[in-house]
């Protein structure tokens, strides 16, 4: 008996349906949900002794949060000491350095806790002149505010939350700039937790560019491609758009990639799906060959006049197929296409079979044998298809509800 040409890749077939009826709908189930169960030893003390038995043990989850708070109790300042170093600011006890803001006021502070708490600080004030056995420096282009929450963070890693969030890109700057790490990852932390929006996100990037907070970068990037109508449609982009248009164009060249990996994923969703309905059919018809459904199965077996629903979700195309091709009078290689594809699928099956001598699928054995006169290039071509049939049907996982029966 002869067999129709390959006619590959299968997924151009995804919209062909055999005789309008083999329609292939993928069922995935979700794996159970295993639990680890801790068992407590049932107590050998003698019943004489009053000891009581001991409480059952506490769940993981329950151990790991009371670690958790434990661990940062231990790790954290006690806050008389945060009170003392506040008050040591507040009231400039001591103080040496005079620190000059923008609009000329004066913010009262020690040099030895400045220049240990920033090495930039530091060199600042070393080059600094005395006067009067004072120090001045000078914290220009910020107001007030943000220079007396910059200075009381060093003492003392105290700040007030409504201050953050007015100031926090000037103190983003100023952490940066004056290399205070701790301070800085509270102003990234401060921004990532709900303080960005469409009309700051712009500002926000340029300055976490500026600034080397590459996380905080990356959040704005996804933020702008993910909403781009809305914001390059804001004051932001367009002020950016003149500025800076080398920018611009890399957020542009992102969008176009962000875009193609998502068609990619697309194409390889659709891919895996046409996998996935081959491995179906390929069970169910091992399943109408082996066992018989409905009408249609093997000579040795009488089928029942009424049966429950099927489980194989492509028998029932495969059945309306397996008909057509018994009665079909153009079976040959290019005269009907439904037959054409009803070679294919027995030809895969015969790849992926490894029982070949039992089967009772027909023709297994003759396209093992057909395999060896080959062509090189139409035996890659099946080799590949085999292997994406079989990465489809292993990644359902060991729990899946499908069956595996033909492998």
């Amino acid at each position: 008996m002869a067999s129709s040409d390959l006619d590959y890749p299968w997924p151009s077939s995804t919209g062909e349906s055999f005789c309008g009826s083999f329609n292939i709908h993928l069922e995935e189930d979700n794996p159970a949900d295993i639990l680890p169960v801790l068992e407590v030893p049932s107590s050998s003390v003698s019943s004489k002794c009053n000891i009581p038995k001991p409480p059952s043990l506490p769940s993981k989850s329950c151990i790991r949060i009371k670690y958790s708070n434990r661990l940062s109790e231990c790790s954290s300042v006690p806050k008389e000491t945060k009170d003392t170093w506040d008050k040591l600011f507040k009231e400039g006890y001591g103080s040496d350095v005079y620190i000059i803001t923008e609009d000329k006021s004066y913010i009262l502070a020690h040099s030895s806790i400045l220049s240990v708490a920033s090495p930039v600080l530091g060199n600042i004030l070393q080059q600094s002149k005395v006067k009067n056995g004072m120090r001045y420096i000078k914290i220009p282009g910020v107001p007030y505010q943000a220079a007396y929450a910059f200075i009381r963070f060093i003492y003392s890693s105290c700040y007030e939350e409504d201050e953050m969030k007015q100031f926090v890109l000037h103190l983003l700057v100023l952490s940066h700039s004056y290399s205070v790490p701790s301070l800085k990852r509270v102003c990234i932390y401060v921004l990532e937790q709900g303080w960005l929006t469409k009309e700051n996100v712009i500002d926000v990037l340029q300055l976490a560019r500026n600034c080397d907070a590459p996380r905080l970068s990356f959040i704005c990037v996804h933020m702008i491609i993910r909403d781009f109508k809305t914001i390059s449609s804001t004051e932001g982009w367009k002020v950016m758009k003149r500025a800076n248009p080398a920018l611009e164009q890399e957020l542009l060249e992102c969008l176009v990639e962000a875009d193609s990996r998502k068609e990619d994923r697309l194409k390889r969703m659709e891919e895996k799906k046409v996998y996935l309905q081959l491995h179906e059919a390929m069970e169910a018809l091992l399943h109408i060959c082996r066992d018989g459904c409905r009408t249609i199965g093997p000579r040795d077996k009488v089928l029942k006049g009424s049966q429950v629903a099927c489980g194989f979700p492509a028998c029932k195309g495969l059945e309306t197929l397996v008909r057509h091709f018994s009665s079909c009078k153009t079976r040959v290689p290019g005269g009907c296409v439904h037959c054409k594809r009803m070679w294919q699928l027995l030809e895969l099956h015969s790849r992926l079979c490894n029982d070949h001598d039992s089967c009772k699928v027909p023709l297994c054995r003759h396209f093992k044998e057909k395999m060896q006169q080959q062509a090189k290039k139409d035996e890659a071509r099946w080799r590949l298809l085999v292997s994406k049939v079989i990465s489809a049907k292993n990644s359902l996982g060991p729990f899946s509800g499908r069956r595996s029966a033909f492998l």
